[in-house]
């Protein structure tokens, strides 16, 4: 039997965070990982000689971001690589209309002027929806005040369904009318050329972490917790459990006794998203120089809507897109060869002989993953923004829950992940703690 003064369960950002902040605070902790890494849904694949970020890739926003201040206080290098979420205009972009010929200046600028007056009405639509209203419901409602013909109606439709997809990895009808309130950014977005799992090495450095270690069940009451791993068991004061969403609700993960009100409500309201990445290298660049993403519109841009160039990244020719929602679910247990091949019949219809196969393909698979079970967690119908916080109410002094689905303001990012492991680090000490301290050395 291990003795420790808190166990955190989870080596992603949430939990490296929360047993950094108490490690230096003098605290016995230690983190439990069931993957052979750390980082959770922070991955960067190293194989054959390149980089690339299968989970997290973003600081959405650099303006006033904790995050961004710690990465620069760590000395990470980053790239700016800028799209403001799902935006349409944010920076150079080449739209694609239905017909797969590339909308002229002044029929792109009218096409994202609509979006913008949509966007206006659904603000207020939004906020005097009635309870259980889904995204879809105030997408129609906003539209029908247009008066627009069908086929203007559509294409701000197909965007705003692309929108939730590629923002939440769910269908519109699926998500909550308040799910993107927090779809906002504030200054440039970067990546991360050297690799975003920097983050996550210098969070790790001096704490215990033992990899390989499967919790099953964690057991709490007043006087502590017993968590039970495929490698014994661990006792504490106290417990941080910072596994995802997806996790926490499979019969995998027992917490015992069960989450109580209203946590356990605010979990039901929750659920992980169907989210894949497909980076595709390519010997030599055949779209536009000085465009960010591609667009295609209509039933062609069905699935494959948009491409990001990352050429910028590591100069060498790359494009990423991403597999969201229906689609996501739909080419699951797909050969990766035949999801390339759908996404090469896509660019193709597009630019015709000028694309080439590419060198190399990486495709993620969070959806199948045990210890994630999808990306990251999206707003149900009926759910409310608050249910985030509501989740990381202590349990008295013993159970505590973080992660990138805990924090209401910015949701399914890591700096929800990195703000909710200080939450949690602070709700434990009973005192505020600087999270400029991060970087400092562990007791």
């Amino acid at each position: 039997m291990n003795h420790f003064d808190t166990v955190v369960i989870g080596a992603g950002v949430s939990g490296l965070t929360t047993a950094r902040l108490l490690t230096q605070a003098g605290q016995h902790v230690v983190v439990l990982e069931a993957r052979d890494r750390i980082g959770g849904r922070l991955w960067t694949d190293r194989s054959g000689d390149t980089i690339t970020d299968r989970g997290a890739s973003w600081i959405h926003g650099i303006d006033n971001s904790p995050l961004a201040d710690l990465v620069s206080q760590l000395g990470m290098k980053t790239v700016e690589f800028t799209v403001g979420g799902y935006q349409p205009d944010s920076r150079p972009m080449a739209h694609y209309g239905p017909d797969g010929t590339r909308l002229s200046a002044a029929a792109a600028e009218a096409y994202v002027a609509d979006i913008h007056r949509v966007d206006a009405a659904l603000a207020e639509v939004i906020a005097g929806s009635a309870s259980g209203s889904s995204y879809g419901d105030v997408v129609e409602t906003a539209l029908a005040q247009q008066g627009w013909d069908a086929a203007r109606t559509e294409r701000v439709r197909e965007y705003l369904r692309h929108r939730s997809e590629e923002q939440y990895g769910v269908w519109i009808d699926a998500l909550d009318a308040h799910g993107l309130d927090d779809d906002s950014i504030e200054g440039d977005e970067v990546v991360f050329p050297d690799g975003y799992d920097e983050l996550a090495r210098q969070l790790s450095d001096g704490l215990e972490v033992r990899l390989g270690h499967v919790v099953s069940r964690v057991e709490w009451a007043s006087d502590g917790v017993t968590v039970k791993t495929d490698r014994g068991d661990f006792t504490a004061a106290r417990a941080v459990v910072t596994v995802p969403v997806g996790v926490l609700k499979s019969s995998d993960f027992v917490i015992d006794p069960a989450l109580p009100e209203p946590l356990a409500g605010a979990l039901d309201r929750l659920e992980m998203n169907n989210f894949e990445k497909l980076f595709l290298r390519f010997p030599k660049k055949f779209w536009d120089d000085g465009v960010y993403v591609i667009r295609q519109q209509g039933e062609a841009g069905k699935w494959w809507h948009s491409w990001y160039d990352l050429t910028a990244l590591h100069g060498e020719p790359t494009l990423l897109t991403f597999a969201a929602g229906p689609c996501a679910i739909a080419v699951r247990d797909w050969e990766e060869s035949k999801v390339v091949d759908s996404v090469m019949a896509a660019l193709t219809r597009l630019y015709g002989d000028k694309v080439e196969q590419p060198t190399r393909v990486d495709l993620t698979d969070w959806q199948k993953d045990p210890y994630a079970r999808g990306s990251y967690a999206y707003m149900t119908v009926g759910s409310t923004p608050e249910d985030h916080d509501v989740l990381a109410s202590p349990v008295g002094d013993v159970l505590h829950l973080a992660g990138e689905a805990t924090w209401t303001d910015d949701p399914a990012t890591v700096t929800a992940a990195l703000l909710s492991g200080h939450r949690a680090a602070e709700n434990i000490l009973g005192r505020a703690v600087l999270i400029s301290s991060l970087p400092g050395r562990v007791a």
